[in-house]
């Protein structure tokens, strides 16, 4: 008999068990789903509003299939919206989309003959053809600005004009009005052309396949007649502080961008990091608020847990996200009510983490009338970063 009670214990445990693993699917009883299975989610990164603006997460710098990406924009769309982005650019190059021969090849029986030897045999280096670009290159920008009202996202329509990386390099066109009427072989005529549209020009990886940072002839002739609106200090892993000294300098906005081209899954996730991005501070993410925000240089670069910008907003933006309580005499308590995590460094002392929803106690020095402390996961410069006084009440 003990024995029998123990089997049938046994047996209601396993079922128990087999009940927690597994659901009954809503429209079909003889189909059952892992208890774990989860729908499309989004991570919400948490940043509070600072000086009357809300502060939005953007990636300005994305590829499809519709030049060189490895997926198609429906999902580029999704994956921006589960990263926790609220405004993604589309910028597909210009000049080098060879994703379109080899669907021209694979459609051989849909396509025309022009077409088809057009891409074979005359496309040059510029990835045009003697017949000019002979597609609608505002494609992939419907197509996302279509999805994207499902999930909530502002699109930028723009593109990438994409040259000799030493001598000229690469340069986001941003808020476009028709990607066709861009291109023309002389990439300072090109910028023109864009500039009539009144788009916004983005210096994308100033670093990338180059040995230093400082212009080109050609370069110093664009920003020179004050075309360069923003320039990338993040651009997927390459990192280039001194850009944050040059657009602080010359007024243009600072931005981090993954310029993916795989998924971020495969790029970031999976290494347990978060994609770059640029926090765009503005009244809402409306295309007219962003552009404003762009243009007086309301933006960030965070990326690897690390922020870059002008000294003020990086400032006020730590201000907002950590709440100062003066508990007795000199002792402090902070508290970070935002997803960013905060390294500090009061002169004299060990570094201390202040991770995201936690709270840190700090003290003023004796004899000291204000808490003092850098904050070194900030940079205001290529070596610095911003300094933090909170006066002793």
């Amino acid at each position: 008999m003990k024995k029998a009670l123990i089997i049938l214990a046994v047996f209601a445990t396993s079922v128990s068990a087999s009940a927690q693993s597994f659901y009954v699917d809503a429209k079909n009883p003889e189909m059952v789903h892992p208890s774990e299975a989860r729908d499309a989610h989004r991570k919400e990164i948490i940043i509070p509003q600072v000086n009357g603006f809300n502060v939005y997460k953007a990636d300005l710098h994305t590829h499809t299939m519709y030049s060189d990406g490895q997926v198609l924009p429906k999902y580029r769309i999704r994956e921006a919206w589960q990263d926790g982005l609220d405004i993604i650019a589309v910028t597909e190059h210009v000049e080098y989309r060879p994703v379109e021969a080899d669907l021209v090849n694979y459609l051989e029986k849909y396509t025309d003959k022009k077409h088809k030897e057009a891409v074979n045999h005359k496309i040059g280096a510029d990835g045009t053809t003697k017949d000019g670009i002979m597609v609608d290159l505002n494609t992939a920008v419907k197509i996302s600005e279509k999805l994207a009202k499902s999930y909530g996202l502002t699109v930028i329509p723009g593109l990438e004009i994409t040259r000799d990386a030493d001598k000229i390099g690469h340069f986001n066109a941003l808020f476009t009005t028709d990607n066709n009427l861009i291109y023309d072989p002389d990439p300072y005529q090109s910028i023109l052309n864009a500039k009539a549209q009144n788009a916004l020009i983005q210096h994308n990886h100033p670093g990338w396949k180059r040995k230093t940072l400082a212009y080109s002839e050609w370069q110093k002739k664009v920003y020179g007649e004050g075309l360069v609106d923003g320039v990338e200090v993040v651009n997927g892993d390459e990192i280039y502080p001194g850009i944050v000294d040059r657009c602080v300098k010359d007024g243009m906005y600072i931005t981090a961008n993954t310029d993916i081209h795989a998924t971020t899954a495969a790029d970031y996730r999976v290494y347990g990091n978060d994609r770059p991005m640029t926090l765009v501070f503005a009244k809402d993410k409306s295309l007219e608020s962003v552009r404003e925000a762009l243009e007086a240089q309301r933006t960030l670069a965070l990326a690897f847990n690390n922020l870059w910008g002008a000294d003020q907003l990086l400032k006020d933006i730590f201000l907002a996200c950590v709440k100062v309580e003066q508990l007795s005499g000199n002792k402090y308590v902070l508290t970070n009510i935002s997803s960013i995590p905060f390294v500090l460094q009061q002169k004299g002392s060990n570094r201390v983490h202040l991770d995201p929803s936690t709270s840190i106690f700090m003290s003023v020095p004796k004899n000291g009338n204000s808490l003092d402390f850098a904050v070194v996961n900030m940079w205001n410069g290529a070596e610095s970063n911003p300094d933090i006084e909170i006066t002793v009440k």
